[in-house]
């Protein structure tokens, strides 16, 4: 019996679905790239910009003559497009879906599957799969293949941003405990994984739905105890809950990166207010500074929104401004997109016409293309402990602790993957670096790496 998972949108939405490969391969199924071949169908959803949910939509009813063709081909639905209330309208949308998952509940697929077969030897043969040593068990084609992984510490989100859907579809907020994270982690590190990055929607608020709870601090110090384990970074971050503390134990833990995701989402006081973002753009700047005071080789990334009603021309050239001046490292831009639901899409008038937006976001990565370039550019000739994360194209490739992607070659035939390699950087791009074993010939300039963008 084979699976197949297509998966669109977030980090979070790979965690779920290596989660929902996980519950299958317990219950005897197998991984297969081809859907068509597949016996269980899962689509992992996306809806935060409406080209997402097109997206799902097409492909969903793609597959509807191929259940029609295989009726016991068990197709499930899942994440933001169902969302926490389940599948509800959505059954009657598409009636050949068996089953609706809600964003990082693979239960629902667990259950309709044992309940199709003899229970008690699904069961059985559950039972039997199950290394009770480990508590996520990676699918077979990723074990011993995956050097970073994500792990989700909370999930939902209690904020309102205006522009945002995500908290009426994965609600409210629920921390992990810190227990069950770390056996996570632990049974990872044993399937070959030496890097996890702490997955939440505004990650540095987990633990405060609980009363007198842990909060992000505490949980790095308990993981950061793990052995083997190399790495741990965590994203995506809110300003306005970056403590001291979380900034203090980042700056002190020798395995958490010097990597701060820390989105502003508009340069603009007025649009950051009608967005809900509760802070201001000195605010923003006075926490990036202090970042850098405590860690100056740190990079930091953000995410802009061009377009958001009411973004004049004057608005939007404060956003480059602030830009220019903080220079951050990675600047992930996209075209406002309103959603249904949404406060910005119920109340606001989507005023920017789309070549504006477009415009705008193109003058973004300009300008960050060139601050990126200018901030790699510092790294030529220095030495820098790269992680390496695969073979790509006969190159290895792996990232920094700032999260800097490097390419190498090496020609000994040695098996560079999960280790941790230093290098001296001999070229230098804004969306990648080349850099060469200690003793090593550097290649000649002329060879272009393969380069990767950032800016989304």
């Amino acid at each position: 019996m084979k699976y197949h998972i297509w998966t669109a949108g977030c980090q979070m939405n790979v965690a779920d679905s290596q989660r929902v490969g996980s519950e299958l391969e317990k219950l005897g199924y197998r991984h297969t790239n081809n859907y068509r071949q597949a016996d269980v169908i899962v689509l992992n959803t996306c809806v935060v910009r409406q080209s997402a949910e097109d997206k799902a939509t097409g492909f969903l009813w793609s597959l509807k003559p191929l259940k029609e063709n295989a009726p016991g081909k068990v197709l499930a639905l899942m994440g933001c497009m169902v969302g926490v209330r389940g599948g509800g309208k959505l059954a009657k949308t598409f009636p050949h879906v068996d089953v609706f998952l809600p964003p990082s509940e693979p239960a629902p697929l667990v259950d309709f599957l044992l309940a199709r077969e003899n229970e008690q030897a699904a069961l059985a043969q559950r039972h039997k799969l199950q290394d009770e040593a480990l508590s996520l068990v990676l699918p077979l084609h990723e074990r011993r293949q995956l050097v970073t992984a994500h792990v989700p510490v909370i999930y939902g989100c209690n904020h309102v941003c205006t522009f945002c859907i995500i908290p009426s579809r994965r609600g409210k907020e629920r921390s992990r405990p810190v227990g069950e994270i770390a056996a996570e982690i632990r049974s990872l590190v044993a399937q070959g994984v030496r890097e996890v990055t702490l997955l939440g929607q505004i990650v540095d608020r987990y633990g405060y739905e609980i009363p007198d709870g842990p909060r992000l601090p505490d949980l790095l110090r308990a993981i950061h105890q793990i052995e083997d384990l190399q790495r741990i970074r965590f994203l995506t971050s809110h300003p306005n809950y970056m403590s001291e503390e979380l900034l203090d134990t980042v700056a002190r833990l020798p395995k958490v990166c010097e990597h701060i995701e820390v989105p502003n989402q508009a340069g603009d006081d007025e649009i950051l207010r009608q967005m809900k973002r509760e802070y201001t753009m000195a605010e923003y700047a006075g926490l990036i500074g202090r970042i850098r005071q405590r860690m100056p080789e740190v990079s930091i990334a953000t995410d802009i929104i061009t377009g958001f009603p009411g973004e004049t021309e004057a608005r939007f050239q404060r956003t480059l401004d602030w830009l220019a001046e903080l220079k951050l490292d990675v600047c992930h831009v996209a075209m406002y997109s309103p959603r249904p639901g949404t406060v910005s899409a119920k109340i606001m008038t989507d005023d920017v016409p789309p070549e504006e937006k477009k415009r705008r976001l193109d003058a973004v990565n300009e300008l960050q293309e060139q601050i990126v370039a200018e901030i790699n550019a510092g790294l030529l000739g220095r030495t820098v402990e790269i992680l390496v994360e695969e073979k790509s194209r006969g190159r290895w490739r792996g990232r920094t602790r700032t999260n800097k992607l490097v390419f190498f070659e090496d020609e000994s035939g040695q098996d560079w993957q999960g280790r941790l390699v230093e290098l001296e950087i001999t070229w230098t791009g804004p969306w990648s670096l080349r850099g060469t074993l200690p003793g090593q010939k550097a290649l000649q300039p002329t060879d272009e790496p393969l380069s990767i963008p950032l800016v989304a």
